[in-house]
């Protein structure tokens, strides 16, 4: 990187920050396509995201992506909001256009564009997703948009989870998808979802880092059974492990990232973003 005084700003917010691949990755791309753009990394809060957005705004930023735990936050800052974030409620992608920002959701793109490269296919299956945060918002609603006929959302009866069984009800009414959500506690149900289910996902961060436990107990698994995980550190959770003992075919999150990072690079350059070469360069 040779940052000249032309050199275009865009950059990922969030909190924390510093673990994030998301800079090599774009500024592999922009050295490789010979664009005039630096990304960085900025670890920015609720508290002070409204800021920092209007600053971003003033420096001509072009756009920048969103992570933990700013992807519903920004929402109220946003001029306009494309289909996919508006239904999921989620937004982990900007870009400033004519000084309005407009916000969009790339990380269900970048979760079924991983299972395509996987060689998984989605359309016409039934799908259980355990968890109803952003992430996993973002895979049900591009998944029901892009063809999966039936999702099952398995999350905690708390607080959320009537606004949860609207969201479904609005995505049931939007899309050719039938979505219904259940007490992820009533392990009767899940079995019974499981048993009618071509595809697994769990779109929460049970299994990460040092916690070696999964939401789905082994038995229920089975080998025709998908079993894919937005987690990728560690490469293979609990739930992945059990799954693959019990045969089935597995995936983690760690090509989620790849995926929603090009489909970002496009929005803002317009261009396909080099896959293999960032693939081999940034995730081996």
């Amino acid at each position: 990187m040779n940052p000249t005084g032309s050199t275009g700003l865009m950059c990922l917010l969030g909190s924390p920050v510093s673990h994030s691949i998301s800079p090599a990755m774009h500024n592999t791309a922009f050295d490789a396509l010979n664009l005039d753009y630096s990304y960085m990394a900025f670890d920015v809060n609720k508290d002070n995201l409204a800021k920092v957005v209007e600053v971003l705004k003033l420096i001509n930023c072009r756009g920048f992506n969103l992570t933990m735990p700013l992807k519903t936050a920004i929402i109220p800052l946003l001029d306009e909001i494309d289909q996919a974030a508006k239904l999921s409620n989620s937004v982990n992608t900007c870009s400033f256009e004519n000084g309005r920002l407009t916000g969009y959701t790339t990380d269900g793109i970048g979760f079924l564009e991983s299972m395509k490269d996987t060689g998984i296919s989605y359309e016409g299956t039934t799908m259980t997703v355990l968890g109803a945060g952003g992430a996993a918002t973002s895979i049900i609603t591009q998944a029901a948009i892009d063809g999966v006929d039936k999702i099952n959302i398995l999350k905690r009866k708390n607080d959320t989870f009537s606004s949860t069984v609207d969201y479904a009800d609005r995505l049931t009414k939007s899309t050719n998808c039938d979505v219904f959500v259940y007490d992820i506690n009533d392990l009767d149900i899940m079995e019974f979802c499981l048993d009618e289910s071509d595809i697994l996902v769990n779109g929460t961060n049970v299994g990460m880092g040092d916690d070696d436990t999964s939401l789905v107990p082994k038995d229920f698994l089975r080998e025709n059974l998908t079993v894919c995980d937005v987690i990728y550190h560690p490469p293979e959770t609990r739930l992945l492990r059990d799954a693959k003992e019990k045969g089935c075919k597995t995936m983690n999150g760690k090509y989620m990232l790849l995926y929603q990072g090009a489909a970002a690079f496009k929005i803002w350059t317009g261009k396909e973003m080099p896959i293999e070469l960032v693939k081999n360069k940034c995730f081996t």
